[in-house]
């Protein structure tokens, strides 16, 4: 990859500081004494490709005092941060959580209150699922200032690396981003939700429950013969690919096990996979699954959906 330390570090810089609104605000009595409180970067490190990152969520991981990092935070885009900076894994993936959230939080509020310049470092979109909003309310609770930093969601990584578009105007003119669980961990079963043809719908964290959403989608009243695509480690090397029907799906995934983090993507616009296969150069070197036996080949990665349904 492209060093881009020298083109960053040429950059203006653009600390809260330096903002007209920040400096009249610190410079009232009630906030003289917040001017020694640290900030509180909230940076979307997108999908796990460090190319994908934006060049101001860099700007920021490389002044970090303390760095809060998730599970899906690739190795390359962690070395990227300062490298004194204080780097503590407070991940979750399912059941398995590292650091309940309101440990999290205090931390965030620890840290800044000291004084330190702290990036909460998320996979993906720290406003898509991401709990953001949730980190960010006991952030200005304790009068800490803030700064989000959009990345690359997984449906945007998962749609531009296999050319699944999540719209068009043929297909769908509308997308959804739903969970697959609520906050409690029950599932997200409002299946009626998601029976227009006219939308694409992409599911996060759905893959352990794929049998159930399968299921009662086509109870709700959805066509077993939906497009729908699985695409997991979507735009790493790793990145698999399984194509089939909302009524085959399931036992498809059951034979060919890709691994999470997965992302589901139903609609028409799943078919447009096939228009675009052969002259995409995001699939090209990733591993894709063809069929539910997993037969792999050079020229067509995925079959026609035909054989695959």
């Amino acid at each position: 990859m492209t060093d881009s330390s020298t083109f960053i570090a040429t950059l203006p810089p653009n600390d809260l500081s330096n903002k007209k609104c920040v400096v009249n605000a610190l410079n009232t009595p009630l906030n003289r004494a917040a001017a020694k409180v640290g900030t509180v970067h909230l940076v979307g490190a997108g999908s796990g490709d460090p190319e994908l990152l934006t060049l101001k969520a860099l700007r920021i991981m490389q002044r970090a005092d303390v760095v809060l990092y998730d599970s899906l935070v690739s190795e390359d885009i962690l070395d990227m941060c300062e490298p004194t900076a204080e780097k503590i894994f407070v991940g979750k993936r399912r059941a398995n959580h590292a650091l309940p959230q309101e440990s999290i939080n205090e931390l965030l509020v620890k840290h800044a209150l000291a004084g330190k310049t702290v990036v909460r470092l998320k996979g993906g979109d720290p406003f898509i699922f991401g709990r953001g909003g949730e980190e960010l309310q006991e952030v200005v609770r304790h009068g800490i200032f803030f700064e989000s930093i959009p990345g690359i969601t997984a449906a945007s990584a998962a749609a531009s690396s296999t050319g699944i578009p999540l719209t068009h105007r043929d297909h769908a003119q509308a997308v959804k981003f739903v969970t697959a669980y609520k906050k409690s961990g029950a599932p997200n079963n409002n299946y009626d939700e998601h029976l227009d043809s006219t939308q694409t719908v992409v599911f996060y964290m759905g893959l352990h429950q794929l049998d159930e959403l399968t299921e009662g989608l086509i109870a709700a009243g959805r066509d077993s013969a939906t497009p729908f695509a699985v695409i997991s480690h979507a735009s790493l090397p790793t990145q698999q690919l399984l194509i089939g029907t909302l009524g085959s799906i399931a036992k498809q995934q059951a034979e060919a096990k890709l691994p999470t983090p997965a992302l589901l993507i139903m609609g028409d616009v799943v078919t447009l996979y096939h228009e675009f296969a052969d002259y995409n150069l995001g699939t090209f070197g990733k591993r894709a699954v063809c069929n539910i036996k997993q037969s792999i080949t050079d020229k067509h990665l995925i079959p026609t959906f035909e054989s695959v349904a």
